[in-house]
């Protein structure tokens, strides 16, 4: 099994501290886990949130290219209607070339009501505006020549993207997708998929095999690196911290919940999947023999590319790598 992380950091307005509050031990926490063998940090993308989350990602990553060697570095997502996809399209390319070629772009329409009504973009345009764009970050990437593009909502004259992305043909893509259809879809369109730390264990499973299904009907091998699980992880010892764990979870989640309707990529009311959202079930939180055991099922299912949600502190990471681990990458892979 291979790991990464996921999340972001705060930097709330008015924050006196000298490294800006969140982003500081991001860094050092990235920098920690590059050290102790996690393959990857994939971040978010928020905007006027008020909460000082991470808005300006790729410029992030960037830093934190320089400041690692090998931790492949992500976008989780980067939400395309809200960008010019050209210039986009440069500075990812810029990153992956400054990387080493280390860029996983991960990519959505998005799903927050207020972010699309205070860029001022009808949401209703949002998957249109996503495959115009993704459409046309492909082409800058993969043409030596110019050329013009005369969109929807994009239009330009005589252009070549530069840097050229060092990764070929391009940078990996990632996209969430949580129902179904939006698996079958990602499936078949040939970008790898992202899974969201929220849903339970049945219905996580349930994804996977509608993923697998998917790939053979569009004749593309699976491949569990082309598949990555989100998870929150607590271990703790004792029932005091236990308890605590539990209900740090689900009130981060239900506050996730009152402020935006909907759990990510979901629009309106949550579907049954969703139901149990908020509770533990979901999230791997125990001390580090019912954590193995939580990830041994995940493993069962056919996982083999967790992310763990951005703790609190490199304790946490230093449990994880120790205990946890080593006992996964060092058994072999269940049949399929």
């Amino acid at each position: 099994m291979k790991f990464g992380l996921f999340g972001g950091a705060i930097a709330k307005r008015g924050d006196k501290s000298p490294d800006s509050q969140g982003y500081g031990r991001l860094i050092e926490l990235v920098q920690e886990a590059e050290g102790l063998g996690f393959h990857s940090v994939f971040l978010v993308e928020h905007h006027f949130t008020g909460a000082g989350q991470v808005s300006a990602t790729l410029n992030l990553l960037t830093y934190l290219a320089a400041k690692t060697e090998r931790i492949r570095l992500g976008t989780a997502v980067t939400v395309l209607p809200w960008h010019d996809p050209v210039l986009l399209a440069e500075q990812a390319a810029t990153l992956d070339l400054l990387s080493r070629g280390r860029l996983d772009f991960g990519i959505g329409k998005g799903y927050r009501d207020v972010e699309f009504a205070s860029f001022r973009i009808p949401k209703d345009e949002a998957l249109a505006r996503y495959e115009e764009s993704l459409a046309l970050i492909v082409k800058s990437w993969t043409s030596d020549e110019r050329f013009d593009h005369d969109g929807r909502y994009w239009q330009y004259s005589d252009i070549v993207v530069e840097p050229p992305v060092l990764q070929k043909p391009h940078p990996p893509l990632w996209t969430g997708a949580g129902t179904d259809e939006s698996i079958a879809r990602v499936a078949e369109s040939g970008l790898n998929v992202l899974f969201d730390q929220f849903a339970g264990f049945g219905r996580t499973e349930e994804r996977l095999l509608v993923w697998r299904a998917a790939c053979a009907r569009a004749g593309r091998a699976f491949d569990p690196m082309q598949v990555a699980l989100a998870r929150a992880v607590a271990i703790t010892d004792g029932a005091r911290e236990y308890a605590a764990a539990v209900e740090a979870r689900e009130r981060r989640t239900a506050g996730m919940v009152r402020a935006y309707g909907a759990l990510p990529g979901l629009q309106g009311s949550q579907p049954a999947s969703y139901a149990d959202a908020g509770r533990a079930s979901d999230a791997l939180i125990g001390d580090p023999d019912v954590v193995l055991r939580r990830m041994r099922e995940l493993r069962a299912m056919g996982f083999e590319y967790v992310l763990m949600l951005l703790p609190d502190d490199a304790a946490t990471l230093r449990r994880f790598a120790r205990e946890i681990m080593p006992e996964l990458q060092g058994e072999g892979a269940p049949a399929a």
